[in-house]
C-alpha cells in the first residue's frame, strides 16, 4: 500500500489508483490543444484494440460516470420502433431497465434471481415469443453480488436471432479477458475508474463502426448523443463536443500504460483472481459465508452474508476496518443482509492478507467468533 494513501478502497470503483496515475492529474491542459486531442485519439485506438483485434470497431469517450455512457448507448442506438430485452439479475441490470423506461424505449424485462446467472433458455424463448425485440442489454459482471454472467453465450444467441447486443462491461473490461467480435457484442460499455485503474470522470463505448454510423438523429438527449460525440472525435482528431475531463484523461493514459506494463489483461486478470481466491478462502476460514457459488463468482467483488449476531452491525464493522486503512462496500441485494469486498484496483495479494488480519482483529474487538 502506498504510504500517501489514507486507506485502500476495496470497492468496484472508484478504486485505489497508483501513485503515478494520481500524479498524472497534477497538470492543467487545454481542451483545444492538438497534443491533448491527439492523446484522446490514441486512447480511443488503444481501447478499441483492447476490446477486439478485429477490424470494424471504434471507441467513443463520454463525460460522466459509467451510467452516463449506458444511458448514452440506450438512448442513441435503439430506434423509435425498436424494442429492448433487459436481463435483470441485479441492481445494474435493473438500472438499464429504468433508463429505458425514462427514455421511452419499449422494453421487455427478464427478471432473474440475483444469485443466478442469465438464463440462456429463457432468452431464446423471449426472442422466439416476441419477434419485435431488436436489442438485448445485459451486465457482464453484476457488482450487486459479484456474479459473472455468461456474456459469450448470450452473444451467440443474439447472433442466431439477429439481435443487437449491448454489454455493460463496466466492472469487467480490462480485468477479465474478452473479445467483443468473438462474443458478437455490438456495443461494449465501461468506465475509466474500473479495471483499467484510472480516475472517475468519463466512460466509453466500443462499438461496431457500421451500426454506430447508422445512428444519426436517433439520440433522445443532446449531451448524451453517442453518434454526435463519435463524429466530433472522428472528424476533429479526438476533440470532445463539450468540455472534457482533461486531468482524468491524462490519468487514464497513464493507467493504460501501466496495464501494458503489468502484462495486459491476462496478467491483471490473474492478479485479480489471486486476490479474490485469497479473500474467499480467508473469509470462509473465519466463518463467513459467500452469497454466490464459486462457479459463478467474478474476481471483481465478492458478497458475504452478514453474521446473524446482534453484536454485528455493518456500520461498526465498516468503521473498524476503515480505522485499519480498509474501506469495503455495503450490500445491495434484496434477498439477504450482505456486505461486499472488491479485489480490483491497485491492490495485491499482500494487501488482501493484511485485510484478512484486519478483519480478524475487528471481529475480536466486536467480541465475535464465527468459527465453524
Amino acid at each position: 500500500m502506498d504510504d500517501d494513501i489514507p486507506y485502500l478502497l476495496l470497492t468496484p470503483g472508484p478504486l485505489t489508483t497508483s501513485r503515478t496515475v494520481r500524479r498524472a492529474m497534477l497538470r492543467d491542459y487545454c481542451t483545444w490543444d492538438d497534443e491533448y486531442n491527439s492523446l484522446v485519439s490514441s486512447i480511443r485506438r488503444r481501447l478499441t484494440a483492447l476490446a477486439t483485434p478485429a477490424d470494424g470497431y471504434t471507441t467513443t469517450l463520454m463525460q460522466g460516470s459509467g451510467t452516463f455512457v449506458v444511458e448514452s448507448v440506450v438512448g442513441s442506438t435503439i430506434p423509435a420502433d425498436g424494442k429492448l430485452l433487459v436481463v435483470d439479475n441485479g441492481a445494474y441490470g435493473r438500472r438499464i431497465a429504468s433508463i429505458a423506461e425514462r427514455l421511452g424505449v419499449e422494453r421487455v424485462v427478464l427478471n432473474v434471481d440475483e444469485t443466478q446467472t442469465a438464463p440462456l433458455q429463457e432468452i431464446e424463448t423471449a426472442f422466439r415469443r416476441d419477434a419485435t425485440i431488436t436489442h438485448l442489454a445485459m451486465v457482464h459482471c453484476e457488482t450487486t453480488t459479484g456474479l459473472l454472467n455468461p456474456a459469450a453465450e448470450v452473444g451467440r444467441i443474439c447472433q442466431e436471432f439477429g439481435k443487437t447486443y449491448i454489454l455493460d462491461a463496466m466492472s469487467s473490461f480490462g480485468g477479465v479477458p474478452l473479445d467483443m467480435a468473438e462474443w458478437n457484442v455490438d456495443y461494449l460499455i465501461s468506465s475509466a475508474n474500473k479495471c483499467i485503474q484510472g480516475a472517475p470522470g468519463f466512460g466509453f463505448a466500443v462499438a461496431r463502426r457500421d451500426p454506430l454510423a447508422a445512428c444519426e438523429g436517433r439520440a433522445r438527449s443532446l449531451s448524451l448523443d453517442l453518434y454526435d460525440q463519435w463524429r466530433e472525435m472522428e472528424e476533429k482528431n479526438g476533440k470532445w463536443r463539450y468540455t472534457s475531463p482533461t486531468h482524468v484523461v491524462r490519468a487514464f493514459d497513464q493507467a493504460m500504460i501501466e496495464l501494458v506494463d503489468e502484462g495486459g489483461v491476462a496478467a491483471r486478470h490473474q492478479r485479480y483472481c489471486e486476490n479474490q481466491r485469497r479473500l474467499r478462502e480467508g473469509m470462509v476460514d473465519m466463518g463467513f459465508d459467500c452469497l454466490i457459488d464459486a462457479a459463478d463468482q467474478s474476481p471483481i467483488i465478492t458478497a458475504f452474508y452478514e453474521p446473524v449476531d446482534e453484536r454485528f452491525t455493518f456500520a461498526r464493522f465498516y468503521d473498524e476496518l476503515k480505522a485499519r486503512r480498509f474501506v469495503i462496500y455495503p450490500g445491495k441485494v434484496s434477498l439477504a443482509a450482505t456486505f461486499r469486498i472488491g479485489t480490483i484496483g491497485h491492490v495485491f495479494p499482500a494487501d488482501v492478507d493484511e485485510l484478512l488480519a484486519a478483519i480478524a482483529a475487528a471481529l475480536s474487538d466486536m467480541n465475535l467468533s464465527l468459527g465453524r
